[in-house]
């Protein structure tokens, strides 16, 4: 039996032409600055973000955590969407690394509004922790991978401007959101004052997030990421299938969101279940168990593995599926069948 596997994005394997990559690339120290193909995509990714400078990181979540230990002091509080990566798979990250509060907001579609933001922030006060960071997420996961409105980001850095906040944009799927949309990353890089992208979510690398900004904020980054024993020594094998994703993964993300929606719309109709395909708007698609269904999120993922469809619970009654490289039309077409037989037709 075939498995689809849905899951995440992360689940990607590295295509013939990224393993050739790999094997051929030109390594050195690292941690020295030696390495040609770490500095090569380093160069890159700044660029293409429009920043000053870059690092290549082990993960996104150190490269988040990273970027929020360099906008910090302890004591200092974070305003951030209450459903947003960094709150809330990151292992409690911001008050074990940057010792801080964290205030967690209700966003509409996991994007918050510079009119949110203003009327959370602290007024200076000893009794009070200073407000520091704005952290957004773009797409943001767990609203189903929404886009944030370049608009209503810029409302978010114009009242982080005036008020002396700091700006963190994890874009761990920035460029699905490009894609998209059609417009250039830097739309959204430009409202923040640094930016974490993700290699190996639907770029399809293996491994490693690059996190972005301005050289002096990027240069202290390197010591805090040796620090958390993120510095790597000949990682340009793995710098070099970051450097080919970039250069041959971002414009094929607009198959995934195809998948994506010829998913949403097919499961529309099927008894015991909701989907919004106007919602889907990039490359995942989030599933509601409605009171009717005979199975919560669990027992129906359990039932869905046994057909060959691999997905993951997003709540008791919520179904998330992720479409990636590995996943063609055809196997779309193999998932919905398998939803139909166990949950029957209209």
């Amino acid at each position: 039996m075939k498995k689809i596997d849905l899951r995440s994005d992360t689940v990607t394997k590295p295509s013939p032409a990224m393993r050739e990559a790999i094997a051929n690339a030109a390594v050195g120290d690292d941690v020295f600055g030696d390495d040609p193909t770490v500095n090569a995509l380093q160069e890159k990714v700044a660029e293409m973000l429009g920043k000053q400078a870059a690092l290549f990181f082990p993960s996104g979540v150190m490269s988040n955590q990273t970027a929020l230990l360099a906008h910090t002091q302890p004591g200092d509080e974070i305003l951030l969407e209450a459903d947003c990566h960094i709150f809330y798979y990151e292992s409690s990250g911001p008050a074990v690394h940057a010792q801080c509060m964290v205030r967690p907001l209700e966003g509409v579609c996991g994007a918050l509004t510079g009119e949110a933001i203003a009327r959370r922030i602290r007024p200076k006060d000893i009794h009070q922790a200073r407000t520091r960071l704005v952290c957004v997420e773009n797409t943001h996961n767990r609203a189903g991978g929404r886009i944030y409105p370049v608009e209503t980001m810029r409302g978010v850095w114009n009242v982080a401007r005036e008020r002396g906040l700091k700006v963190h944009l994890d874009g761990a799927r920035i460029f699905n959101a490009a894609v998209a949309k059609g417009v250039p990353v830097t739309q959204w890089t430009a409202l923040a004052d640094t930016v974490n992208i993700c290699l190996s979510k639907g770029l399809g690398a293996p491994v490693g997030s690059v996190l972005a900004g301005d050289a002096k904020t990027i240069e202290r980054c390197r010591t805090i990421r040796k620090r958390m024993g993120g510095g790597m020594r000949q990682v340009g094998i793995l710098a070099a299938a970051g450097l080919y994703a970039l250069e041959h993964n971002i414009v094929r993300l607009a198959e995934d969101h195809a998948n994506a929606r010829r998913l949403a719309e097919g499961l529309v109709g099927l008894p015991g279940v909701h989907v919004d395909p106007p919602a889907t708007e990039t490359n995942i698609v989030l599933i509601h168990l409605e009171e009717e269904c005979p199975f919560n999120a669990v027992e129906l993922n359990a039932i869905l593995a046994e057909q060959g469809v691999l997905l993951v619970e997003f709540g008791e009654r919520i179904v998330r599926a992720v479409t990636h490289l590995d996943v063609s039309a055809a196997d779309i077409d193999l998932a919905l069948e398998a939803f139909r037989r166990v949950l029957g037709k209209n």
